[in-house]
């Protein structure tokens, strides 16, 4: 019992000081080495193989996984440093959504919650990442969805669905389900066999700048992302993540996905200059030193945003946000 009690306390003593240096590490987080650090990384890397021994990476700059004291410290000792307005706004949906849809022909867009926004061009619906349900896992949701997945399967019979990566608030499984079996659902890598099991039929799932004709005038293109992919049932890494753009004769939107601040923007503004609505990320950026690299924060989307607009010959790009 002796024994037992020293190899304890040794094993405490080592913990608490891996810990403490662990936390030490994260409070000299630096704004400004992070943006050098983004600046130091290079263009082509966006283009070259990012796949290796089964697991999705991101080869401009590969993220380092995260260990138990890195999430025992965000999770138990890390300060949040919203501001007071930060932590008070809540956006709104637009009331009466579905009587809206239901009276239109016109082109749309409909911001249903989170990352869900609902998209008519073209006279065709497209939905990214549909959440519906009050919970992502465990996390409920603090807005309510401006419709229901009953009340959204009334109003529309057809649509395209657009999913950015595995994450629970971005693919929902009880959502998925529920929407018609013949859906067309396009996902990055890695992710067929999960919609599949999500009584889909239709999926196709692509690569970054791999292109997909949907119809003669309707092309849809897998872009790079800056985050990472796990679930339960699937191991990290293992599927693809990924932003998309959707390109037709009325619209070009570019959907974000879940992303943090990278090249990457400037690099798809140069490659496809006629983008005119950029839907771009922000949430969950705090605290920083644990969710720089996945996440952007408001400034970085505006400034991810610009990298955009900046680099377009043709077409004005309107900035849309998701919470």
């Amino acid at each position: 019992m002796r024994h037992f009690n020293t190899s304890l306390c040794i094993l405490i003593l080592v913990s608490a000081l891996i810990f403490s240096c662990s936390i030490k590490d994260k409070k000299t987080f630096s704004e400004a080495q992070w943006l050098k650090k983004i600046k130091q990384t290079r263009s082509e890397d966006f283009y070259v193989s990012h796949k290796q021994k089964g697991r999705f990476f991101s080869p401009w700059m590969i993220m380092k996984d995260k260990n138990f004291f890195d999430v025992l410290g965000w999770k138990l000792f890390s300060k949040t440093d919203y501001t007071k307005e930060e932590r008070s706004f809540l956006p709104k949906v637009i009331p009466n959504a579905v009587q809206r849809i239901k009276n239109t022909q016109e082109d749309f867009i409909l911001w249903i919650g989170h990352n869900t926004f609902l998209v008519r061009i073209n006279d065709q619906y497209w939905m990214t990442d549909p959440i519906f349900s009050k919970r992502a896992l465990l996390p409920a949701r603090v807005t309510p969805p401006a419709l229901s997945i009953k009340e959204f399967n009334q109003a529309i019979k057809k649509v395209n669905i657009i999913i950015s990566h595995n994450h629970y608030d971005h693919l929902d499984r009880a959502s998925i389900k529920q929407l018609p079996k013949e859906t067309a659902v396009y996902v990055p890598k890695g992710l067929k066999k999960t919609i599949l099991g999500m009584n889909k039929k239709q999926v196709t799932q692509m690569d970054w700048w791999e292109e997909i004709q949907i119809s003669d005038t309707v092309k849809l293109v897998c872009l790079p992302a800056q985050h990472w992919s796990m679930r339960i049932s699937q191991g990290r890494n293992k599927s693809l993540w990924a932003s998309w753009l959707l390109i037709t004769p009325n619209a070009t939107l570019y959907f974000g996905g879940d992303t943090g601040y990278f090249k990457g923007f400037r690099e798809i503004a140069k490659k496809y200059s006629a983008i005119d609505y950029a839907f771009m990320p922000t949430t969950a950026y705090q605290p920083r030193w644990f969710m720089h690299y996945q996440h952007m924060n408001i400034k970085e989307a505006v400034k991810g945003f610009d990298n955009q607009r900046q680099n377009q010959i043709t077409g004005s790009l309107t900035l849309t946000v998701s919470f």
